[in-house]
């Protein structure tokens, strides 16, 4: 079975790794149904919702006027009580536990053709929700299905969905933290004009959150106004609010007046070069990255949970930071000298969410200070992040 880094943040026994289980002892254990549901949606749809603890393995299966959900390494639960919505094809469900799989039979008030990849999601937890199989489908019989037809849920790409929303949208479930640097008493670097680093993230950081809500993300800001906030306090923030994924904004300064250009930084315990360690020195001072939640394990085994946790977080945050510096280049937005992304001990990004730090550019430079004052430069900019953003791989 092979484990994505996400998992590894998410769901691995940690314990399990650290004293040697092999993975079969730490992932063996069956599924459990939660919970089995419809609805109706737009467009004369049925959609089928069926709920477990963990990630589902299915498949589907035809018959005349039925759906069948194959759920591999599934144990089903007597006491469950499908809730039916009116208005859809499903009239009633039914649980058949053959040996390891569980079958949820849905019988149908007619025939359905084979449900599309695309209409078949499988949604992360959220809020109160464990993992969602989802199935939309209408009547019809134009392509017509054998009875034996089968979808494998191995070929089914991951989405991520709300059940409230229609089949058109494709981020809902996602959650980005955005966060403004500096605030409050700390007004950051200031430009010769007088420009404040804290007064340009902010406008850039409203304007980013209205363009990924408009692409269908939910978003937060640790600050939507002047106020000061401690790094510890932004990066718990993003914990709290379970983000997927947290971005921090800042604006350059730098001793050269001709130095200008974005610049992208990763959490690391060593900076990647001398100018990168000056800017997080200056940013914060570094601190331990240690793990909470572990306290009942030796300090040798914390140290070791540490390190497993936050590589996977930097890995995952190497990614991203890559196809934004990317989504930057192509939007030819200038860069910095020397590499697009480079890494330094941040304390604002010390948690267990993948995210980056990106400087939008130099204030201390007359021309770049100009620009990033003004909306088109900071729409431009706000482009480019959302665009890195749709393309980042949230399931790896």
């Amino acid at each position: 079975m092979k484990i994505s880094r996400r998992q590894l943040l998410k769901t691995v026994s940690f314990s399990a790794l650290v004293v040697g289980l092999a993975p079969r002892v730490a992932f063996s254990a069956p599924n459990a149904l939660r919970s089995v549901r419809t609805g109706a949606q737009p467009g004369g749809k049925t959609r089928f919702v069926i709920e477990t603890a963990n990630r589902p393995s299915y498949t589907l299966s035809y018959g005349d006027k039925q759906l069948v959900v194959n759920l591999s390494n599934t144990n089903g639960r007597s006491d469950i009580i499908p809730k039916l919505a009116s208005g859809t094809m499903i009239k009633r469900i039914t649980q058949i536990q053959d040996g390891t799989t569980l079958k949820i039979s849905a019988a149908l008030s007619g025939a359905i053709d084979a449900i599309e990849k695309n209409q078949i999601m499988i949604l992360e937890p959220n809020g109160d929700n464990d993992y969602r199989l989802v199935l939309d489908f209408a009547s019809g019989t134009g392509r017509g299905i054998a009875n034996t037809a089968t979808t494998t849920g191995a070929t089914t790409a991951k989405a991520t969905k709300t059940e409230s929303k229609p089949a058109t949208t494709n981020k809902t479930q996602r959650i980005i933290v955005i966060d403004a640097g500096h605030g409050g008493k700390d007004p950051g670097c200031i430009g010769k004009g007088g420009t404040q680093e804290k007064t340009v993230v902010l406008s850039v950081a409203k304007k980013l959150k209205n363009k990924l809500e408009a692409n269908g993300y939910k978003t937060y800001l640790t600050r939507s106004t002047d106020v000061y906030l401690k790094l510890g306090e932004r990066a718990e923030f993003a914990e709290k609010k379970h983000a997927d994924l947290f971005i921090s904004l800042h604006a350059n300064a730098n001793p050269s007046r001709d130095m200008k250009g974005f610049s992208i930084y990763t959490l690391s315990e060593k900076a990647s070069d001398e100018e990168a360690q000056k800017l997080a020195d200056s940013e914060n001072a570094a601190d331990k990255i240690d793990v909470d939640g572990f306290e009942q394990f030796s300090k040798d085994i914390r140290v070791a949970l540490s390190s497993l946790q936050q590589r996977a977080v930097a890995e995952l945050s190497e990614e991203y930071a890559n196809g934004c510096a990317k989504s930057m280049n192509r939007a030819s937005i200038e860069q910095q000298r020397g590499p697009s992304v480079r890494h330094a001990p941040f304390a604002v990004l010390r948690s267990t969410v993948p995210g980056a730090l990106i400087e939008l550019g130099h204030l201390s430079n007359k021309s770049e200070e100009k620009l990033l004052k003004s909306d088109a430069h900071q729409n431009k900019l706000v482009d480019a992040i959302a665009k890195s953003v749709n393309s980042y791989d949230f399931d790896v």
